[in-house]
């Protein structure tokens, strides 16, 4: 018997999370596994902007299945005390079934929201959300973050200045009254997990990851994501939705904008995940997703 219940597959943007999974699934059920992906992404959960957010393409889809993609309207918002809620029940009920659940992703609190049980408060009135979004999107997080320290510095000093989502949350919850939690920033960085997790962190040297984004991003122009994006606009998106990286700098003609801001969150994903405990970090460089799935399968195998 594994000690293991459940696989978690992290990694920057670009890195090629996707296509280790699909491998992975490959192999493991070659052993008798029956795996199945629950994505840990903020925003693949949006229909219409698969392109855009990375969405496991059919083909992908038709060797593994996914769970939690494009099951929203991009005109709703969404939490990740609300994915934490639907992961939980994804990844119990898969257990539950005698299939394995492989968590796939690149967004550090989701990824955590997934695995973990984590403190979070009821959501404010979505209203506020919304305002402080479309601030985001406007000014940029640094002002945001500067408000914070101005009205709550205890809560601004444990927050990045880059971290967007965390610098939201903390406004919304200061607007109701509240503080952000200490308590939430702590659960983040802990090996607490709800269930057994072989957590597997894919790397990359740093210029390799930048080319990888460059190539990816070509890719996306090449099969139409400028006319995904035009057309989720047009239908109506939230200000959730619109933080999908290159989603304003499309609409904007601006390529280069969307190349250089997607380095940038690699570059600070990188950061993060040198922070999660308990993470095997296995190099991708030079080597096919057949063979980092045949490493991390053999990790599996192994417990």
């Amino acid at each position: 018997m594994y000690t293991r219940k459940l696989i978690a597959l992290v990694g920057p943007t670009a890195v090629g999370k996707t296509a280790v999974a699909v491998a992975l699934a490959d192999v493991l059920r070659a052993q008798g596994e029956l795996p199945v992906a629950v994505s840990a992404d903020a925003l693949q959960v949006y229909r219409g902007l698969e392109l855009l957010t990375g969405v496991a393409s059919p083909e992908q889809q038709a060797r593994l299945e996914h769970r939690l993609i494009s099951f929203l309207p991009p005109d709703a918002t969404f939490s990740a005390g609300q994915y934490a809620e639907l992961a939980h029940n994804e990844i119990d009920t898969l257990l539950q079934e005698g299939r394995l659940p492989i968590v796939v992703g690149g967004t550090g609190l989701y990824l955590r929201a997934a695995l973990a049980d984590l403190s979070f408060r009821p959501p404010p009135d979505p209203a506020v959300r919304e305002g402080l979004l479309a601030e985001l999107a406007r000014l940029g997080p640094e002002v945001l973050h500067a408000r914070l320290a101005r009205v709550a510095p205890g809560a601004a000093s444990q927050i990045a200045v880059t971290d967007s989502h965390r610098v939201v949350r903390a406004l919304e919850l200061h607007r109701c009254g509240e503080l952000a939690s200490p308590q939430t920033t702590s659960e983040l960085w802990t090996e607490a997990t709800r269930h057994p997790t072989l957590l597997i962190g894919l790397v990359a040297d740093r210029e390799r990851l930048y080319a990888s984004v460059n190539a990816r991003v070509d890719a996306m122009l090449a099969a139409g994501v400028e006319h995904e994006v035009r057309a989720a606009n047009a239908t109506g998106v939230s200000a959730t939705a619109r933080q999908a990286l290159g989603f304003e700098e499309l609409l904007a003609g601006d390529v280069e904008a969307m190349k250089r801001r997607t380095r940038n969150y690699v570059r600070r994903q990188l950061t993060w995940m040198r922070k999660l405990p308990g993470m095997i970090a296995v190099d991708v460089g030079g080597r096919t997703s057949e063979q980092v799935a045949g490493e991390i399968a053999a990790r599996w195998l192994g417990e």
